[in-house]
């Protein structure tokens, strides 16, 4: 397959509405989708006792879960060019491998557990951020359209590559961007009023900062209507509010730190956990 999406399936819910995703997002940007099951090796290598059968039918609910998963996708978009793909192995090294030469890789963000899952929870933590390629995770699929994208912004070479991610998104999307810019509030004592000059001085620089590192995108996007937003607050509270509003959230794999950065530290794990919509993760390039 030429230019592909990749999306890994193990039949949860979630993985399921991955492909969904996938399917439209694959549509798109004009490109096929290569679905991809992965199949612990346990079930054909390792000598265990087994019932009679048992590793039969284990294959053959591998091979019903791709066909669902293909269905599903030919469901919702016909004219979409699909491959589905059964692999043996652990499931982040083979989707890693995957991830190699596709435009993307999506996960669902709960996977079934146990022996036979795609542990989908723990495989998005492991690849997104620590692959090339934007991973976006999606744990149910949007019922509703609000022509926004989201993409968290503090001028680290993270949120610059998020940023060329979200324009482009916009783009194929023909949605309005929406910047945001999340500035931690300080922990004040007694004196606080003491300090209300100080943290109007650091919003209006936040302010004229983001502004400043929009100009360039904004004259290289005209055709985008962006908005940008500033607040003071916990970033991950804050991405999760303006996700409740959008069609996708993208934020950088690392930002700066400190004030008002979206990081997939424990910030952009919070991210992940808690948007209220998909949340694409996007590397800087040359980023180890």
């Amino acid at each position: 397959m030429t230019a592909h999406v990749v999306v890994g399936v193990d039949g949860s819910p979630s993985s399921l509405a991955a492909v969904e995703w996938a399917a439209g997002d694959a549509v798109r940007r004009g490109c096929g989708l290569r679905i991809v099951h992965v199949c612990a090796p346990w079930i054909h290598d390792i000598p265990l006792q087994t019932p009679p059968g048992f590793r039969d039918s284990m294959s053959a609910y591998c091979g019903e879960v791709l066909e669902t998963a293909a269905a599903l996708a030919r469901d919702r978009a016909p004219q979409l060019r699909v491959e589905a793909v059964l692999e043996t192995g652990k499931a982040a090294e083979v989707l890693r491998r995957e991830a190699e030469d596709a435009e993307q890789l999506v996960l669902g963000g709960r996977g079934l557990g146990g022996f036979t899952g795609l542990l989908l929870g723990s495989v998005c933590l492991a690849l997104a951020g620590r692959v090339a390629t934007p991973v976006v995770v999606v744990r149910n699929m949007p019922r509703h359209v609000f022509d926004e994208i989201v993409v968290g912004f503090d001028g680290s070479p993270g949120s610059e590559a998020a940023l060329e991610y979200a324009f482009e998104e916009a783009v194929l999307r023909k949605a309005r961007l929406r910047a945001v810019h999340a500035l931690a509030a300080p922990v004040l004592g007694p004196y606080a009023a003491a300090y209300t000059s100080l943290i109007d001085d650091a919003f209006e620089m936040a302010k004229r900062l983001t502004a400043e590192g929009l100009a360039g995108w904004r004259e290289r996007y005209p055709q985008v209507e962006v908005e940008q937003t500033v607040v003071i607050g916990h970033p991950v509270e804050v991405m999760r509010e303006a996700s409740e509003a959008a069609d996708l959230v993208v934020v950088g794999s690392r930002g700066l730190g400190g004030l008002g950065a979206v990081v997939l530290g424990s910030i952009g794990h919070g991210v992940l956990h808690h948007a209220r919509c998909p949340v694409a993760v996007i590397r800087p390039a040359g980023q180890a």
